[in-house]
């Protein structure tokens, strides 16, 4: 049985869909100390002059603050500015009415955190999608405390605790995981590498990895779970 351990994003890149995909269970791993200028909070979409970031604001924090003690900032205008940078892919893209009105109708919640946020972007692409996700929140999950010496023993550790023997992170993790650890505890470590091919993005040059909203605007649902699947997975 597979899981993947993440940090929640704010409408992730579709690499983050294919680990859900390729999973039988996820957790969105809230408890760490945010990081400013990450993908927690912000994403990028296409825009006139290529690719630009869409952003939830948060108060000021010590820096030691978990991702899910983290607070939107409501008192900049975000939402407006969200709608109105995705107002570029109108009689652009075909899925456009559908994938601005889920991102409004989710963005207008009052959320008090941005990890409420970015998790709820992320079950609701789900949703739209037809995406089976199995998932729980590392913060509810009441796990027993854990001696964690190195950033790679806590996907370790909380594997191990779900009795779980697969344990799969994105290839980026390659260069922190030590495979060792996880074979002396019986679970084998996975990389998943995701292959990105261009999709028509209108009469533009192809801009990889943008947010999944991107995505969603251009292909139909059929067509992004058959990206899901075009992927490798390697020790």
């Amino acid at each position: 049985m597979k899981i993947a351990i993440m940090q929640p994003y704010f409408f992730p890149y579709i690499g983050y869909f294919s680990l859900i995909k390729n999973t039988d269970y996820f957790v969105f791993f809230d408890t760490p100390q945010y990081i400013r200028k990450g993908w927690i909070n912000r994403n990028r979409v296409l825009c006139d002059k290529g690719a630009d970031y869409i952003t939830v604001p948060v108060e000021k924090s010590k820096r030691e603050t978990p991702i899910n003690q983290v607070h939107i900032n409501y008192r900049e205008p975000w939402r407006e500015k969200i709608l109105g940078r995705l107002s570029y892919y109108k009689n652009k893209a075909p899925h456009f009415n559908e994938v601005y009105n889920m991102v409004r109708e989710l963005i207008y919640n009052n959320y008090e955190d941005i990890s409420s946020l970015a998790i709820d972007s992320i079950k609701e692409t789900c949703n739209y999608i037809g995406l089976d996700l199995k998932s729980n929140i590392c913060s509810n999950m009441h796990l027993p405390e854990m001696v964690i010496n190195e950033p790679d023993e806590w996907a370790l550790n909380i594997t191990k605790h779900l009795g779980y023997d697969t344990y799969i992170n994105p290839e980026g993790g390659k260069t922190f995981f030590n495979p060792e650890k996880y074979e002396k505890n019986n679970i084998e470590l996975l990389f998943l590498i995701q292959n990105v091919k261009p999709y028509f993005q209108g009469k533009v040059e192809f801009q990889e990895r943008l947010s999944i909203i991107d995505v969603m605007m251009f292909c139909d649902k059929e067509e992004i779970i058959q990206m899901m699947d075009d992927i490798i997975i390697e020790r």
